[in-house]
């Protein structure tokens, strides 16, 4: 029973055909199912369809393959990209297919922002927003030669031809676009056609099916770690438990003989720099996974920690603490926060402290490489395919040209999966295999090798004058500065500003401001966390504008209006928020009601959470009332999937998660030490869409997830009187009488 092939899918069949298992019911139309296939890579219409510009191709039954260059990880690419191409193309819907863009081809032509699919890197919630105007120029571009084709074949102007739901008509001629697409990929435009304005817009805007539900649904979408190739072989690994640290010695000896192990596979650790470089890993390569890790588990192993074994998370936080009470590298100042403070009828001072946190995908990080004749295919589920497909050529020393990417469908990512050192460490190992290989890390070296979003501790000091208005706010922030992880040459004279990011960025209007920062630097790896540094800095700030409020008598919705009292978007967004959610600080002992204001990525969001609180201090959150400006709409019901999900991963690391270190070892390493909410402790969930409209279009997969925590945290205190100043708020004693 040590050789066991069972996937997930196997699991869910037989589970449900034993009885009382699990049982999924879902209707999928076939014709819905064949507009992406399972493998999102393959790209049938390479051969199949005639392409008509690099992001479209027509095939002769009439329906129109979009190439999706973001990657999709469940917040909607494979259907609101195509969606934005369909609006000005003009063909139907259920014309449309999918497919991922070539990274290979992107490298080829340039790649970054000047290869052949602009942007390739999904991050920073820019699927939309920063890809909207190239895709409508696309599917513009193809209508009007479509139509340029057709008034040729016809002897009329290309004027005099209109195009709808993938037909070309003037007077009583018509013909699909599939008839005139070879045509049509030969015309070259004497000027490119406008873009639709928001208002022109017929479909955007419209909720329909998602193209990639079905196959998540029925289990059949091929996710990185469901790959299979011929002849393949797996690699469990175990870098340093300290990071940083080096592999000493270990004795393959012990384990050579058990079943199915083929060999030990040794990766040194480079000095590439933290953001790319591999860590000191030791793999066993054999005939099947379980039985890789089995014999890695009990092979011996030597570590040297290069003295990070000394390092504990109290002293990093008693470091911090103490260092946000010195002056810092100053970052901002407006007005004379020294004065103003020392006039001020009251002055309000508390200190806050956030937590490391890891990213905790669902799928653990894993990577399939196949080597032969010249050729790398890599198999895996990247935030960055034509960054993992250099990171490749880089470490197994052939030209990027000859190397494929093949993006899966990503359980998860989050910014994780956009820094590709698990695609490095894949290809040192591959390279001394020989074989198609898949490297799985197992759910404790994911999290313990995960690259962590950085803790934060903030001394908070506000003036308020006799009338409760606030005059002044000293901020300093000791925190790891992620910068100096990921690209250290943008640090100037020891300065971050972005560990100020959800602080020093806010719409608030104070006339007096002055914020610095003190970087206190562990040797825990950091990466992009989902909205970056404000989700540990948020929920500090909104905590502190609502001492501010208590302490100069002030509805805490009503102080937020007047600092942002020059900003109509967000008095717009406060005034639904109060309107959608009844807020009110009037409730019964045990019941509380907390807001939260926030702004990423060009889209503020407003919370409101309902909490109910025992005397034994168990906390309920009954409810989140939320507001969200984005600007524009494409997808109604996937925008508000997008915040239900920020909200609820939000809460994973400020109401349930921790992470500590211990002699350099982080402790929580699976998840039945690292919390994240279970299904019944999720909150009933409003999301409502106070839209500015106009030139505004702005990110949604993250603007929701920083004031999550802020808006429990201020609920707190209204059911019980306590204030937290400690995350997670499941370590903070709720109790009251």
């Amino acid at each position: 029973m040590t050789h066991m092939e069972i996937t997930r899918r196997k699991f869910v069949v037989s589970t449900a055909a034993a009885g009382g298992g699990m049982m999924l019911g879902f209707y999928m139309p076939s014709a819905l199912a064949a507009r992406l296939s399972v493998n999102p890579w393959e790209r049938p219409s390479d051969k199949d369809g005639q392409e008509v510009n690099a992001w479209l191709t027509i095939d002769p039954d009439g329906s129109v393959t979009v190439r999706v260059a973001q990657s999709e990880m469940g917040q909607g690419p494979f259907t609101a990209m195509p969606m934005i191409v369909c609006e000005e193309l003009q063909c139907a819907w259920n014309q449309i297919k999918a497919e991922y863009a070539d990274a290979n081809r992107h490298v080829r032509s340039g790649g970054g922002r000047t290869g052949t699919y602009m942007r390739m890197s999904t991050g920073g919630s820019g699927a939309v927003r920063r890809s909207r105007v190239y895709l409508q120029q696309a599917g513009a571009s193809a209508r009007e030669r479509l139509k340029a084709a057709a008034g040729q074949a016809w002897g009329v102007d290309a004027s005099q031809v209109t195009a709808k739901d993938g037909i070309l008509s003037s007077g009583n001629r018509s013909g699909t676009f599939a008839e005139f697409a070879s045509a049509a990929a030969g015309i070259t435009l004497a000027e490119e056609p406008a873009i639709k304005t928001p208002d022109q817009f017929q479909f955007l805007g419209a909720s329909v099916a998602r193209l990639d539900t079905p196959m998540k649904v029925n289990g059949t979408a091929t996710y990185g770690i469901d790959v299979r190739l011929p002849g393949m072989v797996y690699a469990a690994v175990e870098a340093s438990p300290v990071p940083y640290g080096d592999l000493v010695s270990y004795d393959f000896d012990a384990v050579k003989d058990r079943p199915g192990v083929i060999q030990a596979v040794e990766v040194k650790r480079d000095e590439i720099g933290g953001r790319a470089g591999k860590q000191s890993t030791i793999a066993i390569i054999a005939d099947s996974w379980y039985r890789a890790k089995t014999a890695l588990e009990m092979m011996p192993k030597v570590w040297n920690n290069n003295g990070h074994d000394s390092v504990n998370s109290e002293d990093v936080f008693a470091e911090a603490h103490a260092k946000s009470k010195l002056p810092g590298g100053e970052v901002v100042n407006e007005g004379d926060t020294t004065a103003a403070l020392a006039s001020a009828a009251q002055t309000i001072t508390n200190t806050y402290q956030s937590n490391y946190t890891p990213h905790a995908c669902m799928e653990p990080m894993n990577c399939t490489i196949s080597a032969a004749n010249g050729r790398v295919d890599v198999y895996v589920g990247a935030q960055n395919p034509p960054g993992a497909l250099v990171t490749v050529a880089e470490e197994m020393g052939i030209d990027a040209e000859n190397v494929y990417v093949h993006n899966a469908f990503l359980g998860g990512g989050f910014g994780r999966r956009s820094r590709n050192d698990e695609t490095r460490q894949a290809a040192a190992i591959a390279a001394q295999v020989g074989r198609p290989v898949k490297m799985l890390w197992s759910r404790e070296e994911d999290m313990i090798q995960g690259k962590h979003r950085p803790y934060s501790v903030g001394r908070f000091e506000g003036g308020l004058d006799a009338n409760g208005n606030v005059t002044a706010l000293k901020v300093t922030v000791a925190a790891h500065s992620l910068t100096a992880h990921t690209r250290p040459s943008r640090i100037e004279n020891g300065i971050d500003s972005g560990v100020l990011r959800g602080i020093r960025d806010t719409a608030y209007i104070v006339p007096n401001q002055y914020m610095d920062m003190h970087m206190v630097n562990t040797h825990i790896p950091l990466h992009y966390w989902r909205a970056v540094n404000a989700t540990q800095n948020n929920w500090q700030l909104e905590s502190f504008i609502d001492e501010l409020a208590q302490a100069g008598g002030k509805d805490p919705i009503q102080l937020r209006k007047e600092l942002t009292a020059d900003e109509p978007q967000y008095q717009n967004l406060l005034t639904m928020l109060q309107e959608k959610s009844g807020f009110t600080t009037d409730l019964p002992k045990g019941m509380g009601m907390g807001v939260s204001l926030s702004e990423e990525f060009s889209t503020p969001v407003a919370h409101c959470a309902t909490v109910s609180v025992s005397r034994r201090g168990q906390m309920t959150i009954d409810k989140f009332v939320t507001v969200v400006d984005c600007g524009h709409l494409v997808h109604p019901e996937m925008a508000a999937a997008q915040i239900e999900s920020s909200i609820v991963y939000g809460l994973s690391y400020g109401w349930t998660g921790d992470m500590t270190i211990r002699n350099g070892v982080i402790q929580e390493n699976n998840f039945d030490t690292f919390k994240v909410p279970r299904i019944s402790q999720m909150p009933e969930v409003e999301v409502h869409f106070s839209l500015t409209r106009g030139d505004t279009w702005g990110g949604i997969g993250e603007p929701a997830t920083p004031g999550a925590t802020s808006a429990v945290a201020n609920a707190i205190f209204y059911a019980t009187g306590k204030r937290v100043t400690k995350l997670p708020l499941s370590h903070a004693d709720l109790s009251w009488s």
